[in-house]
């Protein structure tokens, strides 16, 4: 009989037992999220929770003190508008103070934050403030115009107030809105903290896919488990660290780990709120001396096609790198440890989840890297690898990425929000297995390659074919700065492989460098994966927080 999925009996056990006492600490009754992340920092030492930033020369602090006296009186403001535990209130902000401000506000009243990334559009907002059932929305003057206006008012129904921050220009937004600031100032500082259980929600995000509406995840407080988890053992997260996570806070991997996870552990967290620059970049990790750097592969990518400036490299003080989002290529890996002086470790997780795999950064939890691989399961996690109809696969073979729930303590995913029949499309055997939508294989050390989105696996010929693969054939090659392949429709194999390419500066498309790049891949890989088109573009359609966006590609 083949040999499946165990657990990893390398893991120290007093890790386990750590898992056990974080998941009784926040998983039961009397969760006390103000607390826990902002008053329990609060203190004579005057800890910075923020540095803020606009740009590479500009910088403003705050303390947990200074966060925790505007956020309860804000908690005032929004008390007097009828805020109470459970109702929804979104954001709409930019990585700012008062994104903070109003995030703590929101949970010190047992409230559920709603956060909207900035980049949306009128209608993107309009259905999440609809399907959410949201009454309160806080933004600001560059983001008030995407709240969708009725016929005879300047805001939808469903909106009883809109706060808005005000800004250098003093401005308060269309009658009705309510100024950030002066409400602040205004207001009295006697809102006592709200507790909640480990079962209550204090976020409902939405998570796109490539067809039908987003989907509402309610991220439930026994989540921070998972996510303290993750701060100090996935990234090794240290007190001495300078940490900067670059993830939008309107997305999941930046709204966990780059704000709740620091404010939990009482970690100085670094907002730049400006649009992403290669050179601005360089020039923070240099000026701040950060140690502990968390983005996307996609910012690795720019940063190897970009090289790193002269006056920048012998000052970078990183000690660990970490990226998740897409699977990191052999050659970024092998970039990174010549050029930034740390091997960047790749790690996975879901809106719905939190991070479930990772190459962890602990040292008595580290394991050599394998190229390709974003892990092993993290503590309080087991993934599995099942077949099409819902069975444990050997070692070794593809299949579908699932969580064993029964055997993952952390698990916390209920169902999306209103939404029953999707929430059955995830879960096979009775609720004991959930399916990631992802599909990949697991080799007989414990470590997890991921393969790509079901969706994204190209059937050539009666061959699956995963882009990943590919992807890092063609990066390897100097002129190549990015890549993303896709499979496009043929009568004669069903699918053929098909890349977008784009070049580094200097290089120039042309058919001869089409045609040597189609024989590395068949000489370096195989003849029948090969991308037997290859298309030149300036650049490739992505996500606000770095993945390609194969489907609109496809649509191409």
């Amino acid at each position: 009989m083949e040999e499946k999925h165990k657990t990893d009996t390398n893991r120290p056990k007093d890790i386990d037992e750590k898992v056990v006492q974080l998941f009784n600490t926040y998983g039961g009754a009397g969760v006390d999220l103000g607390y826990l992340l902002c008053d329990q920092h609060v203190g004579s030492t005057n800890k910075v929770a923020l540095i803020y930033k606009e740009s590479a020369d500009s910088e403003t602090k705050y303390t947990f003190t200074e966060l925790g006296e505007f956020s309860t009186k804000f908690a005032s403001v929004l008390t007097d508008l009828g805020v109470r535990k459970g109702d929804r209130v979104a954001t709409l902000l930019p990585k700012s103070p008062e994104l903070l401000i109003a995030v703590l506000a929101i949970w010190r009243l047992g409230a559920v934050q709603l956060p909207l990334f900035t980049a949306f559009g009128e209608e993107a907002v309009d259905y999440r403030l609809r399907n959410s059932e949201t009454s309160v929305l806080i933004t600001d003057k560059k983001n008030r115009d995407k709240v969708k206006k009725t016929k005879d008012k300047s805001k939808p129904a469903h909106l009883s107030d809109i706060i808005v921050v005000e800004g250098v220009d003093d401005y308060k937004g269309p009658s009705g809105d309510i100024p950030f600031w002066a409400s602040i100032e205004k207001a009295i500082n006697n809102v006592q903290r709200v507790k909640i259980t480990g079962d209550d929600p204090f976020i409902l995000i939405y998570t796109s896919g490539t067809t039908g509406d987003p989907k509402g995840v309610e991220i439930l407080a026994k989540l921070l488990a998972s996510i303290e988890i993750y701060m100090r053992w996935g990234l090794d997260v240290r007190d001495e660290d300078v940490f900067w996570n670059m993830a939008d806070p309107g997305w999941a991997y930046g709204l966990f780990y780059s704000v709740v996870g620091p404010l939990l552990i009482g970690q100085t967290t670094i907002f730049l709120n400006a649009p992403f620059d290669v050179g601005v970049a360089f020039n923070v990790l240099k000026k701040l001396k950060v140690t502990n750097l968390a983005t996307s592969p996609t910012v690795f990518r720019v940063m190897r096609s970009s090289g790193i400036p002269n006056e920048v490299k012998d000052k970078l003080c990183l000690r660990v790198a970490s990226c998740a989002g897409e699977p990191l290529n052999p050659e970024v890996l092998s970039w990174g440890q010549e050029h930034l002086g740390v091997s960047i470790h790749d790690q996975y997780g879901q809106t719905e989840l939190g991070m479930v795999v990772a190459n962890l950064q602990f040292p008595i939890l580290q394991r050599p890297l394998k190229p390709g691989s974003a892990g092993h399961s993290m503590p309080g996690f087991k993934g599995v690898i099942l077949d099409e109809s819902g069975n444990e696969l050997a070692y070794g073979n593809e299949g579908q990425l699932a969580i064993d729930t029964l055997n993952s303590p952390l698990f916390s995913f209920k169902g999306y929000y209103k939404d029953p029949e999707k929430t059955a499309d995830r879960f096979k055997a009775n609720g004991r297995y959930y399916l990631t939508g992802d599909s990949g294989s697991q080799d007989q050390e414990g470590y997890i390659f991921f393969t790509g989105r079901n969706d994204d696996v190209i059937t050539s010929s009666g061959y699956r074919i995963g882009p990943y693969e590919i992807e890092s054939i063609l990066m390897s090659q100097e002129a190549v700065g990015e890549t993303a392949v896709i499979g496009v429709s043929d009568k004669l194999r069903g699918e053929i492989v098909k890349a977008f390419v784009v070049l580094k500066a200097g290089f120039t498309p042309s058919e001869s460098l089409a045609e040597e790049m189609r024989q590395i891949v068949k000489r370096k890989l195989s003849a029948h994966v090969y991308p037997r088109e290859i298309e030149f573009v300036k650049e490739l359609p992505k996500t606000p927080s770095g993945k390609i966006q194969r489907f609109l590609l496809r649509n191409h």
